[in-house]
């Protein structure tokens, strides 16, 4: 019977190993004996020994341990890139039939006898209406019209920019606003919410971590937090022909979103009655699992510049068309130097417009063809046998090597 360890170093009698199996010796103490013949742990399991002897822990399970032949290496790039290629080729293309407008409008819609930026956005008196007219045309230019109505005087301005829209917009045509430079992801932020209260009309109290805009003096606020009280308050009104164009909000929030973290039950409250408003207000008559747009906003970004869907236009906007659209410019962007943007696009079987899909699989695929072609070269000029014991050092500089 081998000594029981004394000691957190365990038995020093290492000159002796036994040619049985292992013993399992149980300590209170913590810690694995380092010498293989002794197992040294916790507990007094009966089953203890059957767990650490068994062929997973002893690493003693069946493995395939492939050798890397020049001709294994080879083949897999060549399978990889020809497998890569097409796929990247298929996503630049479906990319490319992406229709795009992406328009900044918040330094136009802004009248000229204001120099401060700031100080329009947040004076209640100033008339915020303001009107575009894009031009959807095929030979790659967007003239725009732009209107500004302060105070019952006309402001115009009339700009032409380039813009490759070659062919008409498919419906549904989707509608989305741009910021940039705007930190979603800033822990304050992100954290400036009530989960349960969202969900159930029972935590309408439970507003502890919605500073500063938790409460009021008629009681709490619903929804609290930072990210519900800055909602985006853009609006957007899109004509064709002298007709309107209608801006649907059906199902443009997720599903899983409506059910599960928003309550049917749970009604705006004391919402943006504070002294400073943070952005657009909702209808006290309408639950939160109903408030569409809300909904999309409380889903933070997580990079400062990102796109949220305003809705989808459900008819076909065909090319040398002119759309009006009227803004009124009310989100306060100015304070923080952000961008605003309207963005119109239709989309593909990947989704949006988005190049680098494509661009990544062409990559790694030429990469890959491009590696299985440098090693075809060096096998046929440099021929190695696999296991050549030439090679090994001893045999390739006997006497420089050290016995």
């Amino acid at each position: 019977m081998p000594p029981t360890p004394k000691g957190n170093d365990g038995p020093t009698d290492t000159t002796k190993r036994s040619s049985k199996k292992p013993k399992l010796i149980v300590s209170r103490r913590c810690g694995y004996n380092r010498d293989p013949t002794y197992l040294w742990v916790i507990g007094t399991s009966r089953y203890a020994w059957r767990i650490i002897n068994s062929r997973f822990t002893q690493q003693e399970l069946p493995a395939c341990k492939p050798i890397l032949t020049p001709g294994w290496v080879i083949t897999t790039f060549i399978f990889v890139g020809i497998i890569f290629i097409p796929i990247g080729l298929a996503s630049l293309f479906a990319s490319q039939q992406v229709v795009e407008i992406v328009e900044r409008y918040d330094s136009d819609c802004i009248s000229s006898s204001f120099s401060d930026k700031e100080d329009f956005i947040k004076r209640s008196d100033t008339n915020k209406t303001c009107i575009k007219k894009l031009l959807v045309s095929s030979s790659f230019l967007l003239e725009m019209s732009l209107r500004l109505i302060p105070h019952q005087l006309f402001y115009e301005n009339a700009l032409a920019v380039s813009f490759q829209v070659h062919k008409h917009m498919k419906s549904p045509v989707f509608v989305y606003y741009q910021i940039d430079h705007f930190y979603q992801n800033h822990r304050r932020y992100v954290k400036s919410r009530s989960d349960k209260q969202l969900r159930s009309k029972g935590y309408e109290d439970l507003t502890a971590t919605c500073e500063p805009e938790a409460k009021t003096n008629n009681g709490p606020i619903v929804p609290c937090g930072l990210i519900a009280w800055s909602l985006f308050n853009d609006t957007y009104g899109f004509s064709v022909k002298n007709k309107v164009l209608e801006v649907s909000k059906k199902n443009i929030a997720w599903k899983s979103d409506k059910e599960s973290k928003f309550g049917s039950n749970v009604y705006p409250k004391n919402f943006q009655s504070s002294g400073v408003i943070g952005g657009a207000k909702l209808n006290a008559s309408k639950p939160l699992s109903e408030q569409d747009d809300l909904i999309v906003w409380m889903r933070t970004a997580a990079l400062p510049t990102f796109r949220k869907l305003y809705g989808h236009i459900e008819v076909d906007l065909e090319a040398n068309e002119t759309i009006t659209v009227v803004i009124q410019n009310n989100y306060n962007t100015y304070s923080f130097g952000g961008k605003k943007k309207l963005v119109l696009s239709t989309t593909s079987w990947i989704g949006g417009k988005n190049d680098f899909l494509g661009i990544a699989y062409l990559t790694v695929g030429g990469l890959c063809l491009f590696l299985a072609v440098s090693f075809i070269i060096v096998y046929v000029a440099k021929p190695r046998p696999l296991g050549d014991p030439s090679f090994l050092s001893w045999n390739r500089n006997p006497a420089g090597h050290l016995n």
